[in-house]
């Protein structure tokens, strides 16, 4: 076995011992696991080359754009208003309100990328409706979790960048961004259809009963009231749905710089949510939204960024330091060594990244070993733009539901004041039914809209 495995063990027993006995925060951990890793590797020079590479990373800044971005939208009426819509739409059916923690969830994934921020944002609503509904408390809790988590999956969520950098680093010049999102939303449509399926035979075996007729909205109004605010999703999958089918045109006149010009989507497309978020929400708001309130409230959002950012940037620092001393090359080659069928990997590295999840954030792991990952599956045969796709849906999406970190679940359990022990339970039904079409996706068995071969 290479010593390449030590140095990753090293840095994970640092980071659990750190976190789990002693309490810290997990960037915490991640530093302090870096600089032993450094001094062990005995790579004390190339540190500020390995801090300067982080702090350069575009990745890093769109995490903090949206997660920002996300901030100022809430201050609006447009999530209220669309929830309104789909409560008033589902909520005379068994369930109904579930219904609306999974669309609604799926809907601010859209918009924040942030699993424990879409429990935040829409389990408020949806969690007491739910639980009005008859739905038991361990639930309505895993129902929002599990469909919050689909904020790490669908663009514009920050840790699709860092998938994209790990695929345009192993084929550069052979995939867009925009090529890449529309993969993107076309897995996410089976892993909607999956928590709804889920849902329903958990509501039918709960025996769980359509919401009270006097606490579903109307239609009608709620349509008249909200009706601007279903456009919001579809301002932002224009640009890149335009790019990606345009993409010859594109290509003919730009040239070389199709693919900046499809990344850079990216730097516009966060105030383009805030400007029409605000716009769709009315006059009260674009009145209250002026430039002192947005500043005060862009700096709170900055204050939440921060932790996640560090993590993030020592992840980096980190991920150098493995890239420096060939981890990703010997691991990769290692486990090649086993040339393990397609079908065997596609058990195995869903696996790995559910127990890495337990501990280690689904960002950090797409940025040290979705390059593994991506070659691994690449080598025996199969898609490398799905495998690159499917990183944050094994490795974000995990992250969030797996125990101990569990972060999406703890948020939507404190919400549902639900016991720790039965919605941990019904948690990991929640995780093997998603590690199952995670296994299905990688193997292709399903038709993807927007795979590219």
């Amino acid at each position: 076995m290479p010593i390449e495995f030590l140095y990753f063990g090293i840095v994970f027993a640092i980071a659990i011992i750190l976190f789990t006995v002693l309490k810290r925060p997990l960037h915490e951990c991640m530093l302090a696991a870096f600089v032993v890793l450094v001094a062990i590797t005995n790579t004390w020079a190339n540190v500020g080359r390995y801090i300067w590479d982080a702090m350069t990373e575009p990745s890093l800044y769109v995490i903090i754009v949206f997660v920002v971005s996300a901030s100022l939208l809430s201050k609006t009426s447009v999530i209220d208003d669309c929830i309104e819509i789909i409560l008033s739409i589902f909520g005379r059916f068994r369930g109904g309100a579930g219904f609306v923690a999974i669309i609604g969830s799926t809907y601010m994934g859209s918009l924040s990328g942030s699993g424990p921020g879409n429990v935040a944002t829409t389990g408020v609503f949806t969690i007491p409706a739910m639980k009005n509904s008859k739905f038991p408390a361990h639930l309505a809790a895993n129902v929002e979790a599990h469909a919050s988590t689909m904020g790490n999956m669908i663009p514009p969520a920050g840790m699709i960048a860092i998938a994209f950098a790990a695929l345009d680093n192993l084929y550069p010049n052979t995939y867009t961004m925009s090529q890449f999102w529309m993969l993107l939303w076309g897995i996410a449509i089976w892993f909607v259809l999956q928590r709804i399926l889920t849902m329903y035979f958990m509501c039918r075996y709960y025996k769980v009963e359509p919401m009270n007729k006097t606490e579903i909205p109307s239609f009608r109004k709620s349509i008249k009231k909200g009706w601007k605010a279903i456009f919001l999703p579809i301002i932002v999958f224009v640009p890149f749905f335009l790019t990606s089918t345009f993409d010859t045109f594109f290509a003919e006149r730009l040239g070389a710089g199709n693919s900046a010009f499809s990344n850079s989507i990216l730097l516009f497309i966060p105030a383009l949510i805030v400007i029409c978020g605000i716009f769709l929400s009315g006059k009260e708001t674009i009145k209250k939204m002026t430039p002192k309130y947005m500043y005060n409230e862009v700096c709170k959002g900055l204050k939440g960024v921060v932790p996640t950012s560090a993590l993030v940037m020592i992840a980096y620092f980190i991920s150098n330091v493995f890239a420096d001393i060939n981890v990703e090359v010997a691991i990769g080659e290692y486990i090649s060594a086993f040339d393990l069928p397609l079908v065997a990997l596609a058990f195995i590295l869903p696996l790995f990244t559910a127990i890495l999840g337990m501990l280690i954030p689904g960002s950090t792991q797409v940025k040290i070993f979705g390059g593994i990952i991506i070659s691994i599956i690449a080598a025996a045969g199969g898609n490398p733009m799905m495998a690159a796709a499917m990183l944050p849906c094994i490795c974000g999406a995990m992250h969030g539901v797996t125990p101990p970190y569990c972060t999406c679940v703890y948020v939507a359990m404190g919400i549902a004041e639900a016991e720790l022990k039965p919605t941990i339970q019904n948690c990991i039904i929640w995780i093997i039914i998603h590690y199952i079409l995670s296994v299905a996706m990688i193997l292709c068995l399903l038709p993807v809209f927007g795979l590219i071969g």
